[in-house]
């Protein structure tokens, strides 16, 4: 094949196109079925007096079907294209937001949740992993880096708006307006700038290369496991955190600033991805993740042992400085250490299973808390898990 090598870093390059569609596909699929959750459970409970037992296991549900889902996404992309995944994707999800509005049955609920897994796997970090690996190489770290900041986004921009329009206009009429807002913004942008390369990216010269791995061989493989154990481990401490952050804050800082340290955390975390991205090509990936590891060891340590709230405000921002990476970092491990062809298949792979660890984290806590009666055994178990996790990724095995 001859031309001119692909120049990533020029602003004229059309794969810069694709990361603000990205973003917003991340804003969006992270703002209504991650930190949504949260909202629909307590109007859901409030309207229809529900079990929250009952309503939390329709949302497990949609975390175990997205990882089933997620593991065949590559396969998906590959055969139909971005463009055509991810606006269905989106469709989905918006349906299924706008549903949440007319359900008056618990069974109802299951089924809308079903169609928003099939959203969000197909707008999953695996199905932006797999489109940005189509348009970059070198700058592979730098755009999924602006892409996935899309993600912590949505925690800040897509929940309060939500939580404001509910109290103002009702849960009904927020819900419907959200999903037309949906539609409204993102459609247009996958329509127009989420597309395939004519040609992928590769190291200029390359030859194409067959994809010498399946999933089978992937399980089967120290080399594989080696990155998604530590990040299964990893996010199921994570997420298990996330989810409990207000009511473990609560107590020494009151509501207002229980709320306020998500969205400090959050803005961490997009302010750690920038850095990462900045500083990609220079980093050894797994000692980096190790780092990262230890330095939310290390928060929750503070926040397990101190009261103080300036204390208890540092600890949840430097949690948030390597919350959002360990979502961009299995992606880029993958690419340093495994041949192109696979990337999009063993992110994919990698994504389920830790989404289907980190579905009970959680719960997990939220047992172990009811037992002892405080947080301090459940960020005791978030702290091994991230230590645990910190050593088994500076664990090479040798790649066949």
């Amino acid at each position: 094949m001859s031309g001119n090598p692909i120049d990533e870093s020029s602003p004229r390059y059309a794969g810069w196109r694709v990361v603000p569609a990205c973003f917003l596909v991340a804003l969006f699929c992270w703002g209504f079925a991650l930190y949504g959750h949260g909202v629909y459970l307590t109007e859901l409970n409030r309207l229809h007096g529900w079990p929250t037992a009952w309503i939390s296991g329709a949302i497990t549900l949609f975390y175990l079907l997205t990882a089933a889902l997620v593991v065949f996404v590559s396969d998906v992309i590959a055969r139909f294209g971005p463009r055509r995944v991810m606006l269905a994707g989106a469709c989905c999800l918006g349906s299924a937001v706008a549903l949440l509005a007319f359900i008056d049955a618990l069974w109802q609920l299951y089924l809308v949740y079903l169609l928003m897994a099939v959203g969000a796997a197909s707008m999953h970090v695996g199905a932006i992993s797999s489109v940005i690996g189509l348009w970059f190489n070198r700058q592979r770290g730098l755009a999924l880096s602006l892409a996935l900041n899309g993600a912590s986004s949505g925690g800040i921009l897509v929940t309060p708006v939500l939580v404001l329009a509910i109290a103002h206009y009702g849960f009904s009429n927020a819900i419907i307006g959200a999903a037309v807002a949906m539609a409204a913004v993102l459609l247009p942008a996958i329509a127009l700038w989420i597309g395939r390369p004519a040609v992928a990216a590769t190291q200029p010269g390359a030859a194409p290369v067959t994809a010498a791995w399946t999933r089978r061989s992937a399980l089967r493989s120290l080399s594989f496991w080696s990155v998604a154990a530590p990040f299964a481990m990893a996010l199921t401490s994570q997420v298990g955190f996330l989810v409990h952050q207000i009511a473990i804050l609560e107590p020494a800082v009151g509501r207002a600033q229980a709320g306020f340290s998500v969205a400090a955390l959050a803005a961490a975390a997009i302010a750690g991805r920038f850095g990462l991205g900045a500083f990609a090509a220079r980093l050894d990936m797994r000692r980096f993740t190790a780092w990262s590891l230890a330095s939310q060891a290390a928060a929750l340590a503070a926040m397990a042992w101190t009261t103080n709230p300036t204390a208890l405000m540092a600890a949840c921002v430097a949690f948030g400085f390597s919350a959002g990476n360990l979502i961009t970092l299995p992606s880029l491990v993958v690419q340093r250490e495994f041949e192109a062809a696979s990337f999009g298949m063993l992110v994919g792979l990698s994504w389920a299973i830790t989404q289907f660890t980190y579905a009970f984290g959680p719960g997990i806590l939220g047992v172990m808390r009811d037992l002892t009666g405080g947080y301090t055994a459940p960020l005791a178990l978030c702290i091994a898990l991230d230590l645990g996790a910190a050593a088994l990724i500076l664990l090479r095995p040798r790649q066949r």
